[in-house]
């Protein structure tokens, strides 16, 4: 009886693995289909909502920590709509996008530990801000500046949740400022690279990539040993502001959004 309890058990959770993989695989296909059918975004902007349905599937009171815990999935879901849509007439470069999409709900998104969730707040940060830059031609400072604002602060928040941080509202509302500050120094006079045909990644993602990277490092090392340690931090230093030189000095003028 034990062990037809044990088989039982196995099966039903084998088939709901089968099931997420197929469900989660399925989804980023309808996005890319519902981009090329209907050539709109907001029917698959609508989708990407509807599959997080299970924040409000429970008591009104947990809604807000909810939406905080999933906030960097809604960021990634949204981010790689409005890349989907800035693509149109890529198909190669949408493909490509929907590839990726499926690695981060298949493989990354699931996973707990630190490293993993750091590259979560990473992939989050970098897709929200590179599609808020891919439409902020059309978009109102104040509008560009708020969503910056959202996607640091929340991408922040996300990585501080696994260090038990007790000022881990002002830390994230302080990173999401920074974020928020430098995309308004960018909004007038943004450089890019070409990413595949019809998206370009802007050289102010890279700048805000490279500089979350070392702070976070500073944080670690901080967090860690109660003060800041030259040896901890001096790699990814030297690492942040090369790869901003190089943006800023060797390939400062390849494009302009």
């Amino acid at each position: 009886m034990h062990m037809e309890l044990l088989k039982s058990i196995r099966r039903r959770s084998f088939l709901s693995e089968v099931a997420y993989i197929i469900l989660n695989i399925a989804l980023a296909i309808m996005l890319l289909v519902l981009v090329l059918v209907v050539n709109v975004p907001w029917p698959a902007l609508g989708l990407v909502l509807l599959s997080k349905w299970r924040i409000f599937a429970v008591r009104s009171r947990y809604w807000s920590a909810n939406i905080r815990a999933n906030m960097v999935d809604v960021i990634v879901g949204v981010s790689m709509v409005v890349l989907l849509y800035a693509a149109s007439g890529a198909i190669v470069t949408q493909i490509g996008l929907t590839v990726l999409y499926i690695g981060w709900l298949l493989f990354l998104k699931p996973k707990s530990k630190r490293t993993y969730v750091a590259a979560q707040s990473f992939v989050g940060l970098v897709f929200g801000l590179a599609a808020i830059v891919q439409v902020s031609a059309g978009l109102p400072a104040s509008v560009v500046v708020l969503a910056s604002w959202l996607v640091g602060s929340a991408a922040t928040r996300h990585i501080l949740s696994v260090q038990h941080e007790s000022h881990i509202n002002f830390l994230s509302l302080l990173w999401g400022f920074v974020v928020a500050e430098i995309m308004w120094l960018a909004y007038h006079w943004t450089i890019g690279y070409e990413v595949g045909q019809s998206l370009m990644l802007a050289q102010v993602v890279v700048i805000i990539a490279s500089l979350s990277f070392l702070a976070e490092r500073v944080y670690v090392s901080h967090h860690k040993n109660g003060k800041i340690v030259s040896g901890e931090v001096m790699m990814p230093a030297l690492l942040s502001l090369s790869i901003i030189g190089v943006v800023l000095f060797v390939f400062g003028g390849t494009a302009t959004i």
